[in-house]
């Protein structure tokens, strides 16, 4: 087995080292479409492998960069609001669980979260009320039942990462 083979997507994932795919190059080639298709072309009329390799590999290098960067930025968020959670006293276990629940699903409702935690529901709203209270989540519907909350420094982050150039404007 190659060192590729064993470092396959599936082998990653299966081993428990990643739930999702961390490159998404598909971005990248949309959004170069047009020389994507031209070097599809030019490799089917002559067969020049270099020019796409190299495209494809420039893809690879432009996606696995800014992978870096938002991860980084991610960790240093969650590190930073951990910090805040951690000033709350007593309420930060809890806090810190629910906190932990909008890492993994950035968007929520409160039972979701007392089901997955285990927490029952009043301890989870009081939770969810500090972290709003800190501007670590947000309420998105603006009613008093079904609210959905959301990490929204964590969305932005995100969305910061989806730029054409590669680069992230506020790196």
């Amino acid at each position: 087995m190659t060192p590729l083979q064993r470092l396959s997507e599936n082998s990653v994932r299966d081993a428990g080292l990643l739930k999702e795919p961390l490159l998404y190059l598909s971005l990248f080639l949309k959004e170069h479409r047009a020389v994507y298709y031209e070097l599809l072309g030019q490799l089917r009329r002559t067969g020049d492998w270099e020019a796409w390799i190299e495209f494809f590999l420039e893809g690879v290098t432009v996606t696995a960069e800014n992978a870096v960067r938002v991860a980084g930025r991610l960790r240093d968020l969650f590190v930073a609001d951990e910090g805040t959670i951690n000033g709350l006293g007593r309420r930060a276990g809890s806090a810190l669980r629910v906190h932990g629940e909008l890492k993994e699903r950035v968007v929520v409702t409160l039972p979701e979260v007392a089901k997955v935690t285990g927490l029952d529901f009043r301890t989870v709203s009081a939770a969810m009320q500090s972290l709003v209270a800190c501007g670590i989540a947000h309420e998105l519907t603006g009613k008093r039942r079904g609210r959905v909350f959301a990490y929204r420094k964590y969305l932005n982050i995100l969305n910061e990462g989806i730029d054409s150039s590669g680069e992230n404007p506020q790196a």
